[in-house]
């Protein structure tokens, strides 16, 4: 993470815009379950709001020192901190009712990798499970902020094609300021059945 990170994404600004603003803008009617898991979720802006809608919240960080301050913030929490790469999960199948990935997609370094992190989420989501997430929209700002961090942005209409390929299904993309994104995993063969007969 460059200094722009450090500064803009880690201070309290940034978390209070996740919180009040963007996750409310979608997420307030979208019933995340009982079990979230939060991928990469950094300094944590989106954490906090998260784990008051959940019983259990596990976040998966790739970064060992951003884990350790996760864990230290979230000591006796419903939140569990664990480092990890979400590119290639030790989750078993169909562990959670949801998973969420809020501005991080842009520092995956490739769009196989991002692909692999999103079909891993696939995977360990429960039948009707859902996928949500934001991130930030390509610019050159944003480009010239990335300066010396990777900087891989996600194109809309790209990641409709690229979810619905993997087997996500109701997907909503929503482009205003940012990115937003809810995707299903399909409900199990006996629930598909009730709901066409």
């Amino acid at each position: 993470m460059n200094e722009n990170h450090a500064r803009v994404c880690g201070g309290p600004e940034w978390a209070e815009f996740m919180q009040t603003e963007l996750l409310p803008s979608f997420l307030s009617e979208v019933d995340l379950g009982r079990d979230l898991l939060e991928l990469g979720p950094g300094p944590g802006a989106s954490t906090q709001w998260l784990g008051k809608r959940v019983e259990r919240l596990v976040v998966l960080e790739l970064e060992d020192e951003a884990a350790r301050k996760l864990a230290d913030r979230f000591a006796g929490t419903n939140v569990r901190v664990l480092l990890g790469d979400a590119t290639a999960m030790t989750f078993d199948d169909e562990s959670f009712d949801s998973v969420g990935a809020f501005t991080m997609l842009h520092h995956v370094p490739t769009v196989a990798d991002q692909n692999r992190l999103l079909a891993e989420a696939l995977r360990v989501l429960r039948p009707g499970g859902v996928l949500v997430g934001s991130d930030s929209l390509p610019s050159v700002r944003l480009h010239h902020f990335h300066a010396d961090d990777v900087y891989n942005p996600i194109e809309p209409a790209a990641l409709l094609t690229r979810l619905q390929t993997l087997g996500f299904r109701s997907i909503t993309i929503i482009v205003d300021a940012h990115l937003k994104f809810i995707a299903r995993k399909a409900p199990a063969v006996e629930e598909q059945e009730v709901e066409t007969s």
